[in-house]
């Protein structure tokens, strides 16, 4: 009997520690999104007492009441998910196209250090060019349709995932590197087996940083030339000083920001799954 209950005793131990760790981790998330949400109520109540108080310039800063209205108004007449939904599908492609290309010619920039070194002062040029400069051209290379707003899109993204994923492929630990030799890795077997996988979290991290900027590069062909979507929403609302629906433009623009890191995270942890997560 007394050799049964100290066979059992290893077995119960490590379960329950894993409980208790799961419990806290869902208590600790828990207490973050609560003050998340107890933040964004406090905010959003000054807001709107700041305003109906007169404080601020309802004409100028709008209201949440206000903004809530417009948010109705525009589900009603459809406009809301037809902008959402093109302004979505630029910013999707354009994160998709840029990060394949960016990352891939970063990666690949691993094999040689004399052309990566050739290249910086390009790369770095383009990474310095303003992508709001570039706007005109595009419109006259690729015309007002989908294919001006994929391209600042894409643009929008590249250098950064270029930069991101070569800075991932060079952090490399050199000892792995010569590890991997020793035991008669080719330089392929290496990069593919080792380089890649450790570069996963840069270039992650990298996907996050970037949707935003996918978005940003959407929003500005929209501001340019467009007869939908939210940028082309946004413009328009703001030429008739309508800052409420503005502000609603802007409320649908970040939740599709916040969708996007979303689905990146997702992705990330199907990808990762040795990883550990917060």
């Amino acid at each position: 009997m007394l050799e049964e209950t100290h066979s059992r005793t290893p077995l119960v131990i490590p379960v329950a520690r894993r409980r208790r760790g799961v419990l806290r981790r869902l208590r600790g998330r828990l207490m973050v999104v609560g003050c998340q949400i107890a933040l964004l109520v406090a905010l959003l109540g000054l807001w709107q007492f700041a305003t109906s108080r007169q404080a601020l310039n309802a004409f100028l800063f709008g209201s949440p009441s206000e903004i809530w209205e417009f948010l109705v108004k525009m589900q009603q007449d459809g406009s809301l998910v037809r902008d959402a939904t093109v302004t979505g599908m630029e910013t999707l492609l354009g994160f998709l196209l840029g990060n394949v290309i960016g990352t891939v010619l970063g990666l690949s920039l691993w094999y040689s250090r004399f052309i990566s070194k050739v290249m910086q002062p390009f790369i770095v040029a383009l990474g310095s060019i303003p992508i709001v400069a570039l706007a005109p051209i595009v419109i006259i290379w690729f015309g007002t349709g989908l294919a001006s707003k994929l391209a600042m899109s894409t643009l929008s993204v590249v250098v950064v995932a270029l930069v991101i994923a070569y800075k991932g492929a060079t952090g490399v630990d050199d000892d792995q590197i010569n590890l991997m030799r020793t035991l008669g890795a080719a330089k392929r077997q290496t990069f593919f087996k080792l380089v890649i996988p450790a570069s996963l979290r840069d270039i992650f991290a990298g996907f996050r940083l970037t949707a935003g900027f996918a978005l940003i590069g959407a929003i500005l062909g929209e501001f340019m030339s467009s007869s939908d979507g939210l940028g082309h929403a946004i413009f328009k609302a703001g030429s008739l000083y309508i800052i409420p629906k503005v502000f609603a433009g802007v409320v649908v623009t970040i939740a599709l920001a916040l969708l996007l890191s979303f689905l990146v995270g997702r992705l990330e942890r199907l990808l990762m799954p040795w990883h550990k997560f917060d």
